[in-house]
């Protein structure tokens, strides 16, 4: 394990040079903080559109970086960001080169300090892998906020429920025949799942419709039934099949064009009933914007720790229940779960059991939902096998 040394200005003789002058208000500071790089191998590689059409490889392994923060008064929490294929290290690097900004901060002022550590990192600009590397503090200092106050992440910010609506999307991959998705299928409404997502973006899209077809009727014509395309449909063809695929009763067809083609998705939502849901691959507050004041979707699915956490992922919130958008989350059910109960319109959070190795806690499905947990933060913490997957670590400033 490396140690880091702040920079010279964190360690002059007051040892509070490092945050904000203190007033009364403050009555804690960050005074350590750890960060590991981890690898989490799949059982078998995943293959979506993107591998298909040759833009990608399949997916092996989901490189994550955690923070775990604590601070003088013995507080801990614990946050991370992820990264498929490429872009773990260069997280895990850029969140060593900034993170001794936050030793002698008060962990309350969590807006504050993400504006300190985008400042720290400013050439990099404000999205993308730096504020990416920004997600893990923020999420961490989220989840010390909520521990501190007793409560699940979901009660600090004022829930609207206490679970919400959940499909999984792990079991429906291209790399999958459609035996074994129908298989999967199966096993996770047994599981008390409430909806279903395939992959689509076939070379041949008669693959995808006839795939479609097969699961709807495996459903039923009223069971949740999603797709996702992966960004590989040009317009005319999305235009096409999404009018065929009208038929199915969809909840939503997902990231049919191009995530930055706002006005592509736009024109498509206006003309199909079936709704468009896109947003997971935007890096930043702005990046969404985009979609929703173009009218461009009818679910809105930003990744906390892809757009830099719970504090940005807060004002897409407001600018989504603004334009009176539906929102499903991407990814790490661990942290939306909690930010979807928080929504005031009804949402949907995905399910992937990926991660369920990593932590020592698992969350409960019942009757097609997921339920908040009454752990307080977040309510997860790693697992000894985590630790066994780490690849690199570092800590920041002195343990108590």
């Amino acid at each position: 394990m490396n140690h880091i040394t702040p920079p010279q200005r964190l360690i002059a003789a007051n040892p509070l040079a490092a945050g904000l002058a203190p007033g009364e208000a403050t009555t804690d500071r960050i005074a350590w903080l750890k960060l590991s790089l981890v690898f989490l191998p799949l059982e078998a590689p995943i293959s979506d559109a993107k591998v298909l059409t040759g833009r990608q490889k399949p997916l092996t392994e989901i490189a994550f970086l955690f923070a775990e923060i604590e601070t003088e008064k013995g507080h801990s929490g614990i946050g991370f960001s992820y990264s498929k294929r490429a872009g773990g290290p260069g997280q895990y690097v850029h969140a060593k080169e900034i993170a001794g900004e936050l030793i002698g901060e008060d962990p309350n002022d969590i807006a504050r300090l993400w504006d300190k550590l985008v400042w720290a990192g400013a050439s990099v600009g404000r999205s993308g892998l730096a504020t990416q590397a920004i997600a893990a503090f923020d999420i961490a200092l989220w989840d010390l906020k909520a521990k501190r106050a007793g409560l699940p992440v979901a009660k600090l910010l004022g829930a609207h429920r206490d679970s919400v609506q959940c499909y999984n999307t792990s079991g429906g991959y291209l790399s999958m025949p459609i035996e074994k998705i129908l298989e999967n299928i199966s096993a996770s409404r047994e599981r008390g799942i409430g909806g279903i997502k395939i992959k689509v973006g076939q070379p041949d899209p008669m693959i995808d419709l006839s795939r479609v077809e097969a699961v709807r009727k495996h459903l039923g014509d009223s069971f949740p039934l999603a797709v996702d395309a992966n960004q590989q449909w040009d317009r005319p063809t999305a235009s096409r099949l999404g009018r065929i695929l009208e038929q199915f009763n969809l909840t939503w067809i997902e990231e049919p064009l191009d995530a930055y083609d706002a006005e592509g998705h736009a024109a498509l939502a206006a003309q199909l009933d079936t709704p468009i849901a896109t947003g997971e691959m935007l890096t930043s507050v702005a990046e969404h914007n985009e979609l929703i004041r173009n009218n461009s979707v009818d679910f809105i699915q930003p990744d906390a720790p892809r757009v830099g956490g719970v504090t940005p992922f807060l004002k897409i919130m407001a600018l989504a229940d603004h334009k009176s958008l539906r929102l499903a989350p991407h990814f790490a059910m661990e942290i939306h779960l909690h930010l979807a109960a928080a929504y005031a319109r009804e949402p949907w959070v995905e399910h992937f059991e990926w991660l369920e190795p990593m932590f020592n806690e698992r969350l409960q499905i019942k009757s097609g939902r997921m339920v908040v947990p009454n752990r307080p933060g977040f309510g997860f913490s790693l697992s000894e096998q985590a630790a066994a997957w780490t690849r690199e670590s570092c800590e920041v400033g002195k343990r108590r």
